[in-house]
Formats: structure tokens, sequence, C-alpha cells
């Protein structure tokens, strides 16, 4: 019996075959789209988008690629079906006007009967119900019985972007995993049964705001087959968890937790195939750029490692294990994606500092949920908000909450639940299924009418232009008056428009009765969008212009630009040569240049960073650009940031023995133009991710003069030279230090001045005394100290004392003698529940607590509580 075909080796041969086809094997773009309609790369067609809505050209007229993709739609059924994903691979062949139906369906029919050699009779197809031509296909050219030809609705095989735009039907190719159930009720939505393993599309229409479909000039085909859901088939396992491709990374957690998947429940197998598929996903997403927060991608990114926490807790996993089953998927991708072994280290440290974090915030929940079911007592219902808010919050399943609910006599909210489920699903999201297509606003509009701006901006710093286009408030006009903000397309433009980090030219638009002030330029659709304000005059589509760019401006980029790639090339030699960019920001005042880096840099290492970049800059080292084949460039050295989107042909910046990267910027002609180089800081902004900001050129001097205005203000104010200012800031924090020192004694005398002044109001209750009592003006330190010495002058005493120690706080604290205790009161419940009257919370150990509130007018009512619940427990 043949050995089954690998993950890897379904996805090469399925390339191998389209290429020997006349595609383009193209590589998987980043999960972070240039779309700025979506937060994730969720299609296998979604880089070539601006070429189905005919924004740019294409450069090949067939192409192949194996995407990654990442969707969160159905994250709830992660586990717990056979085929749903977070991170997925789609593999695809494309046509863009080069071939249609006829060839799609029979390479598809090929690939999958002789390369895959599934059999033909466990393929069942489906086409849209009203494409009469894809069913004689089918039929006629393949030679599939007519009764293996589904006819569906346009629900489930009419594909379109949105109620406008490219669309048009698709068929679809099934497996069947039941042949001998009978061929005579085939229901392709019997998911037991059929899985689609192969969709293609054929773009043929374009549907307007009418509903109106008119073919396409050039008819496109975008297909997909999904590498896990083909791997199940061939490597004849039930569910795509248990495929080479996840597998490897289910054993690995199961390994941890010490459990035999074979063995195992299905509750426990399915928080395992949870594990599997989320560890990949997050090793992708931290490969390519993306970082831990708690907005857009950040925010699925620490949803999904966080779920991998929970998922592990809930099969035994105690310690920290997220970084082990790591080295699992990223010993499965590197040979793929080489770039994910490059950034182990950032990954690796990811996962373990949002662990660590998120393990501490799964104790704080274990305590909050303690608080609630306290509160309620036996017989009351958690609400669906406190419920929701401990799952998603604090990593608490719901099964667990009412598990302990239970325990309590209790109830769960199980409507209020999904009620807050439900808002949470739609902010996660954002990374939608569908893929927008759809021609909407003024700009894009012009899409079919004009050509896009030709860039002059290298080598001219003016030039006339024709005013092609005018937008207000992104609406197309054909006059803009004096004083109105505008954007302006030009036919050929001098200012470079925002990208790869640089920020657009500044500059003036004139002509003789009109000027435009241009405060940024942004490109869209392959068009320069000119903002700014008209000055003077009026300005009229079709006029013909003066574009200047601002050349001080345009300088003071050029240098920051070309600093920044000198600063990689000093953090590679310096630091580790496996520094990659995570991002950059080149302005005309400053650099930002953001790094992986799994620490931060030393002292001494940024002091050689700096050093090595002006030497450089002092060795006048010339600056070339040149435009080369992508291959050739890569074959000299050439750096490009992962992610990037590249063309067949690159522009390429050569700093002669210092630096070579692709790169679209504007740059000086030799590094004596940028003067000097002075970094400013290097922090942390992410997980793995270190930021460094310098200033170039004439912004040094800047940097410099306010540096030196504010030294001279600190020397005149302290009436030292400036080299002593140091040893006068430490001379002051000392004696601030030694000031406040004495402050908290006096404070603390103080306190037990006037807490000794109360032993007269101590009540006695039963065999016990109890004193609550407020004390203002003193520090919660200060307040603990004076609670404690009551207690002990107490006979079986138990003390809470109230301050204000300033306006908008609240200080509370009880202490409790060990015979207070053995009566069942705690001081940290009762500190705790009486510190919620204030707005506040806090607790402690039994005999002594300590809590805040910010409610000041609600500390007389805090104490009565706590006085009243002193009496009750001691009678």
């Amino acid at each position: 019996m043949a050995t089954p075909l690998s993950g890897a080796q379904i996805r090469q041969a399925f390339l191998d075959f389209y290429a020997a086809k006349g595609h383009k094997i193209l590589p998987s773009a980043s999960l972070i789209p240039e779309d700025p309609t979506v937060l994730l790369t969720i299609a296998g067609m979604l880089p070539f988008k601006p070429i189905f809505l005919g924004q740019q050209p294409a450069e090949f007229p067939r192409a192949t690629t194996a995407q990654k993709c990442l969707r969160t739609n159905d994250i709830e059924n992660v586990g717990r079906t056979a085929r749903h994903h977070t991170f997925f691979e789609m593999l695809g062949n494309f046509s863009f006007g080069d071939y249609f139906k006829s060839q799609a369906i029979a390479w598809a029919w090929e690939l999958c009967t002789q390369v895959y050699q599934l059999p033909p009779d466990r393929l069942v197809v489906s086409v849209f119900e009203e494409d009469d031509e894809a069913f004689a296909i089918w039929r006629d050219e393949v030679g599939l019985p007519e009764h293996r030809i589904q006819r569906m609705g346009a629900k489930d095989n009419f594909w379109a972007s949105g109620p406008t735009g490219p669309c048009g039907p698709c068929s679809e190719i099934y497996y069947d995993f039941h042949p001998e159930q009978g061929e005579d009720t085939i229901d392709l939505e019997d998911d037991t049964r059929f899985i689609e393993v192969y969709n293609l599309v054929f773009m043929q229409y374009n549907r307007d705001a009418d509903g109106n479909l008119t073919p396409l000039q050039n008819k496109n085909i975008d297909t997909g087959l999904g590498l896990e859901r083909m791997a199940q088939v061939l490597q004849k396992v039930p569910n795509n968890y248990e495929t080479d491709l996840i597998f490897p990374i289910v054993k690995s957690a199961a390994a941890i937790a010490g459990i035999d998947y074979a063995q195992a429940d299905d509750a426990t197998k399915i928080a395992l195939k949870v594990i599997g598929d989320h560890i990949r996903a997050v090793v992708h997403m931290i490969a390519d750029g993306i970082t831990v927060s708690n907005l857009g991608r950040g925010y699925v990114l620490r949803r999904l490692i966080r779920r991998v926490i929970r998922y592990g807790r809930q099969i035994g996993i105690q310690q920290e294990f997220t970084p082990q089953v790591a080295e699992t998927a990223i010993a499965l991708a590197e040979a793929t994606y080489p770039h994910v072994r490059k950034m182990e280290a950032t990954i690796k440290l990811a996962l373990q500092r949002e662990e660590i974090n998120f393990l501490k915030t799964l104790e704080r929940g274990e305590k909050i949920l303690a608080d609630i079911t306290e509160r309620l007592g036996t017989g009351g219902q958690i609400s669906g908000k406190d419920a929701y808010d401990l799952y998603a919050t604090y990593g608490f399943p719901l099964e667990m909450t009412q598990e302990i609910a239970a325990e309590q006599g209790l109830t769960v909210d199980l409507e209020g639940f999904e009620v807050e489920q439900e808002r949470d699903r739609i902010r996660s999201q954002q990374a939608h299924e569908t893929v927008d297509l759809t021609v909407q606003n003024g700009l894009n509009q012009l899409v079919n009418h004009i050509s896009e701006t030709e860039f002059l901006g290298y080598t001219q710093p003016s030039s006339e232009a024709e005013v092609k286009a005018l937008l207000v408030n992104g609406q197309l006009v054909q006059q803009v008056e004096a004083g109105t903000p505008v954007q302006v397309v030009l036919d050929q433009t001098p200012f470079y428009a925002e990208s790869g980090g640089q920020i657009g030219d500044r500059g003036y638009l004139s002509g003789s009765d009109v000027l435009v002030r241009v405060e940024d330029v942004q490109k869209q659709a392959g068009f320069f969008v000119h903002h700014g304000r008209v000055e003077r005059g009026t300005l009229h589509v079709a006029d013909v212009v003066t574009a200047q760019i601002d050349l001080a401006c345009r300088r003071r980029a050029q240098a920051h630009h070309t600093a920044t790639h000198l600063l990689q090339s000093a953090l590679k030699q310096i630091v580790d040569d496996n520094i990659s960019q995570a991002g950059s920001l080149v302005a005309f005042d400053r650099l930002r240049f953001d790094y992986h880096c799994p620490r931060p840099l030393t002292t001494k290492e940024l002091q050689q960073i700096e050093e090595q970049v002006n030497t450089w800059i002092a060795e006048a080292h010339d600056a070339q650009t040149y435009v080369l084949p992508l291959a050739e460039a890569k074959a000299r050295g050439a750096i490009a940031m992962f992610g990037e989107k590249y063309g067949s042909e690159v522009r390429v910046l050569d700093v002669a023995g210092v630096s070579i990267e692709l790169c679209g910027g504007t740059h000086v002609r030799n590094t004596a133009e940028i003067g000097l180089f002075k970094i400013v800081s290097e922090t942390g902004v992410a997980a793995g991710i270190r930021r460094i900001e310098a200033v170039a050129g004439p912004a040094v001097l800047e940097y410099l003069n306010l540096r030196d205005s504010v030294v001279r203000d600190l020397s005149d104010r302290f009436k030292v030279k400036p080299e002593d200012i140091p040893d006068r800031i430490t001379a002051l924090q000392n004696e601030l230090k030694s000031n406040q020192k004495q402050l908290d004694t006096l404070k603390g005398q103080l306190a037990l001045a006037k807490a000794d002044s109360l032993l007269t109001q101590a009540e006695s209750v039963g065999d016990f005394q109890i004193l609550v009592a407020q004390i203002d003006g003193i520090d919660a330190t200060a307040l603990t100290t004076a609670a404690e010495q009551l207690q002990q002058k107490l006979t079986n005493g138990a003390v809470v004392l109230g301050s204000i120690p300033e306006e908008g706080k609240v200080s509370l604290v009880a202490s409790f003698s060990p015979t207070v205790v053995k009566q069942g009161l705690q001081a940290g419940k009762l500190i705790g529940a009486i510190a919620k009257l204030c707005g506040g919370g806090g607790g402690g150990r039994p005999n002594l607590a300590q809590a805040g509130g910010r409610d000041a007018s609600k500390l007389p009512e805090a104490l009565a509580a706590a006085k009243q619940q002193l009496q009750s427990g001691l009678q």
C-alpha cells in the first residue's frame, strides 16, 4: 500500500502541477494584508484584489500560490468539528483574463484524479443552478454522470464580494467518505459524508447598484483548495487535526499533560485540537509581525493565546507550556516558511510573557468568582455579564463557572451570557470572511477613466501637471474655491506619497491665479492623492499647475530614511544578524525603527551602534539606487521586509559596503549628506519588539539645541556648572528620601497617638471587644500600624479603622485577634465587602487585611456595616 502524501507533498504537488500549466508560483503574502478593509489575510485571493478590481495590471496572466489565511468567524467550532480552523493554508490557481471555465474545470479534475489519485467515483461536484455552461463541461468534457453534478442555489454557489462589484458562479468538488450509502439521494450538505475540497470561482460579471449583472471584459478564475482538508482525505484520518500538519502539535500538548490522545474522552480531545490549531495560528501571526494588544490584530492574537492557556489548564497542565508546544509548530513550518524559525526567540518570548500574565489574571478571576458567589448566597443567579467577563477577561470557561456555581447552590444566566458573547463575536469578526471588492468612494470611480499617476520625484523636485480629479470630503467635484480642504489627483507628480514608513512630501501646486498648499500625499489604487488646502484662487479639473515639493522637508526625510538603513545594518552587525524590521517611520523631524529582538539593548550597545552609523556617514559612502529583477536583487543580498509585496522588478538602495535593501523611498546620494546621527531613545513596544527613535541631519542640531537649553536652565536653577548637575540632583534625592522617612515616622507616631485615644470607644460583645472608628489624615501604612497595636491592647479584640488620607481616597484596615478568627470571622472577607460600599475593594489574611476606595462620602456607612457584622458574628 502506497504511503500517503504528506502535507508538504500535497502543497508542492499543487504548485508544481500549475507551474507546469504556465502559472507563476508566487510566495504567500503576510497575514497582515495591504487591504485596509480586513484585519487579516482571510482568503487566498486577497493579495490579488487590486487586479480583480482593475486597479492594477496583472504582471502574469496566470499565478498559483499556497497562501496562509486566518479567520476567527467560527472560532467556537474549532476542535468541535472535523474541519474548522483559525489558521489554514489555501492552495489556489488564478487566471487574470486568460483561461476560463473549461480549462479551470479540466485541470481541477486532472489534479484531483491523476495527481492526488482520488477515485473518480468518490467525487461529486456542485454548480450554480443557472450555470448551464459549467454543468455541460462537467458532463460532456469531464464525463461525470448527471446525478453526480448537483445544481445548487446562489447561497452556496454564487460568489459575490458585496452588494456591487465583481462576482460570478462557482463550482465545488466534494469527496465522498461513504459511497456505500449509494447515489440515489446525494445531499452535499451532509458534512458527515461529504467534504468540499476545491472551490472554483468563475468571476464573470459585474453587479451594479440596481443588482444588474453585466459580463466583465476580462473574465477571471479564482480557486481555492484547502490544504488541511485534502490532507485529511489523502491521509485517511477522521479529521483535519489528525493530519501531519497539526497532529504533532496536538501530541506535544498531550505529552506535557500526560495524556494518551487515543484514550482521551471527547472533551479532552477537543481541548487538544484547539491547542494544536491555535498554537499554529499564533506562531505564524507573531512571525509575520503581529504583536499582542487589546485592539485589532493584536486582540485576535491575545484571544487565541489565552484560549490555548485556558484549554491547557482544562486538561491539567499547570506549568508554563506554550513555548514548548510552539517549538513543534515552528519545526513544522520552517521548511516552507523559513522566517518562522528566524523569529523563534520573539515567538517564544511573546508566548511566555502572555502566559505568565494570563495565569495571574486567571488567579484574579478565581478570587472574583469567589466574591460573586459569596455575595449572592444560596439560590442566587450569576448574571450573564459577570459570567462572560469571567470567560473573556479572566479565562474562565462557562462550564467551570456553572460547576462552581452549582456547588454553591447558584445558577448562571445563560441567555445573558450569549448576549454578551455575541457582542464580543461582532468585535472579533472585524476580520470578517467576506472580501469586499465593492467600488464605493469617489476615488475608486476613477479607476476605469484615468491612468495611474506617474511619479517623477526620484529625479525632479518640480514638474508641470494636469489636474485629473478633485475630491472634497471624498466626493468628486469640478472646482474648489479658496479656503477649502481638497484632495488633488494629477497625471504626474514629483511628490512622494507615504509608503514604506516614509511620510508624504509637502509643497505647493501653483498656477497663474491659484495656489494650493500640499500638506500630505497618499497613494491609493495607483493614484497619488495630494491632500491640502486652496490658499488662493479657484482650482478646476483639467487645470495645468506647477507641482513643487518643499526641498528642505525632502532633504530631511532623505537623511532620516538613509540613516534608517544604516541603523538596521549596525543592529545586525553589533547585536544580532537575525534582527529584522517590524515597522518604521521616516519623518521630517525624526526616524523610528521597530525591530524584532527579545531583550533591551545595553548602554554600551547603543553607543556602539551610534558610533558605527556616524563612522559610515563620515566615510562618505555613495548611495546608489537601481531597478533589478526581484530574484537578482535577492541574489545580491538585498534585504526585503517580510510581508511586503514586491513586483517582478524592484528598486534597490545600495550603500556601498554597508547596506543593500529593497526600498522605494527617497535617499541621499552620499552618506556624508546626512551629517550626524543621534539615538534619542530605545524602548520596548510589545513582546519581542523594540523601538529606536533617532534624529539625523538638521534635526540633530534642533535636538541638541533643546537639550542644551534644558541643561542651561537646570544649571541656572541649581547654581552649579552643567557637569555638576547629576551630583546636585543625587544630593537632592537623598535629602528628599531622608525627609520622607522622617515624615513617615512622625505620621506613624501621630496615628498611634490618635489611636490610643480611641481605646475608650471600644465596646464589649459577649467575651469580645470591638472597636470601629475613623481616623482622618493618615495614610494606609500608619493606619495598619495603629489597628494592629489597638487590637493587641484589647481583650479578644477586633479592630476596624477607616481614614481619608486625601481627597477622593479611602483607606480601610481590619485587625482580628486569633480568638476572633476562631469564632468564624475573617478580616479579609469583612474588609473586602465593606470596601465595595466605598467604590473599592481589597482583602488579605484572616487576621489582618487592607482595602481602599474612592467614595469618601460612603465611609461612615461602610464603618457602620463593619460594626454590625462584628456584633452579629461575635454574639
